[in-house]
């Protein structure tokens, strides 16, 4: 793929971040990251979140864009960890956003419980890890907090409730279904 996207709202609007042609790589598209920052209201003024499979970091920075206090980037990809660094330091955003190198589900596994107010989650859809991170977040998410999931197919309340999540919001755009979910008391 290759080529470029552009943080859609915010302190750092039409920023643009590099897309690598990596295999699997795919950006939340423009149109599903403004319906979902819609969703959540413009502001994200002091919230905690977590992008989970960071890849461009196209989510967690337009977290960070409207203001959220601390976003951590999740990234296995060596390549992708290092331009992320670069785009934190060239956005001059290191004491708001900081960049791990590791697995993602491990990293969600390892934070403090109700510690979180968004997290967002895109696995690469080849890997089929969506029970698995769903299952992961879920500890540190906040009673009022949200998580974003982008999937190749619907989740529905069935699927869901187990995990303990309701579905908010449902949108599909081309060959991506785009979840905002609310932990279940």
């Amino acid at each position: 793929m290759g080529g470029e996207i552009r943080i859609i709202g915010g302190q750092w609007k039409r920023t643009r971040l590099a897309v690598p042609d990596k295999p699997g790589l795919r950006p939340t598209p423009d149109r599903v990251r403004e319906t979902l920052f819609n969703w959540l209201g413009q502001s994200l003024q002091g919230w905690t979140c977590v992008d989970a499979f960071a890849g461009t970091g196209a989510l967690g920075l337009e977290a960070a864009s409207r203001g959220a206090a601390s976003v951590q980037l999740l990234e296995q990809d060596a390549e992708l960890v290092k331009a992320l660094h670069a785009t934190v330091q060239r956005l001059k955003a290191t004491a708001q956003v900081t960049v791990q190198r590791g697995d993602g589900v491990a990293g969600l596994r390892s934070l403090p419980v109700a510690s979180v107010d968004l997290v967002l989650l895109d696995p690469p859809f080849e890997a089929n890890l969506f029970e698995t991170a769903l299952t992961a977040a879920r500890p540190c998410l906040r009673a009022t907090g949200w998580l974003y999931l982008e999937a190749p197919a619907a989740w529905g309340e069935a699927t869901l409730a187990p995990l303990g999540y309701g579905l908010h919001r449902h949108l599909k755009a081309g060959a991506v279904h785009a979840h905002l979910l609310q932990p279940l008391s």
